[in-house]
């Protein structure tokens, strides 16, 4: 796995963190939220099933210690 130093872009006035790991672009979710000042917006986002079963597909590509029984779960 390749990482790359962190940049940052301002949205709104507000530091987002952008990692690059195997030449991919990841956007730091955190700071998302902090940005929108409350944590209901994770919920909020959550609350979508195709966003819990994306999250739950990219796991089991990417992340060897993934427990798919737990996270069915915590999917149902």
């Amino acid at each position: 796995m390749f990482f790359k130093k962190n940049n940052q872009i301002k949205v709104q006035d507000k530091l987002i963190n952008i990692s690059q790991i195997s030449n991919e672009d990841y956007i730091c979710l955190t700071d998302m939220v902090k940005a929108e000042e409350g944590v209901d917006h994770i919920k909020n986002w959550m609350r979508n099933r195709n966003r819990v079963e994306f999250l739950g597909l990219w796991e089991f590509i990417n992340n060897e210690d993934f427990k798919d029984v737990e996270f069915d779960t915590f999917k149902n």
